[in-house]
């Protein structure tokens, strides 16, 4: 909300639940330093980067403790070092709280470098093609992580999981 400083902005979900200011002051103080934004509190999105931008929708979202966190596409108009920090960001906010996150995302690589589990949907109407588990050493390295030679196999196999959907999709 352009209007609404940093603070406001993740102070908004405790306001609505008609919580007592001096909790919401407690609890957005501890998610400001949770999402990287100490110092901006008072700051209104238009004065923040793209990234800052998207910690504060994070912020505003975890501040009420939700058990699962339904992400589609977060990262999907960001460049690409952009994304990897905020995949970074996000690795570590998952460790930390431990919270369930459902990711939607189409960027293949992006699934295998945060995911636990991957699951594949197919075309029209929708199934579910292959669910594979994602065997990477946590926390994952999000800049390295392509490198590693099981990174490529799951990539592959996602791939060709996905391919013959893609080319129908596109009249190949």
């Amino acid at each position: 909300m352009p209007w609404r400083t940093v603070r406001d902005n993740i102070s908004l979900p405790l306001e609505i639940t008609g919580r007592p200011r001096a909790e919401i002051k407690e609890v957005v103080d501890a998610m400001i330093r949770t999402v990287g934004l100490e110092g901006f509190d008072q700051s209104y999105p238009w004065q923040l980067s793209g990234g800052m931008r998207k910690r504060v929708i994070l912020g505003r979202t975890l501040v009420h403790d939700p058990d699962v966190l339904l992400a589609d596409e977060p990262f999907g108009a960001l460049d690409a070092q952009l994304r990897m920090i905020l995949q970074e960001e996000l690795q570590r906010l998952w460790i930390e709280t431990n919270k369930t996150i459902l990711f939607v995302t189409h960027d293949i690589g992006e699934a295998v470098t945060l995911g636990s589990r991957v699951i594949v949907m197919s075309a029209r109407p929708g199934e579910v093609k292959l669910d594979r588990r994602i065997d990477l050493e946590r926390p994952r390295n999000v800049y390295r992580i392509s490198a590693q030679p099981k990174f490529a196999e799951y990539v592959e196999e996602l791939w060709e999981t996905l391919r013959d959907d893609m080319r129908a999709g596109e009249g190949v």
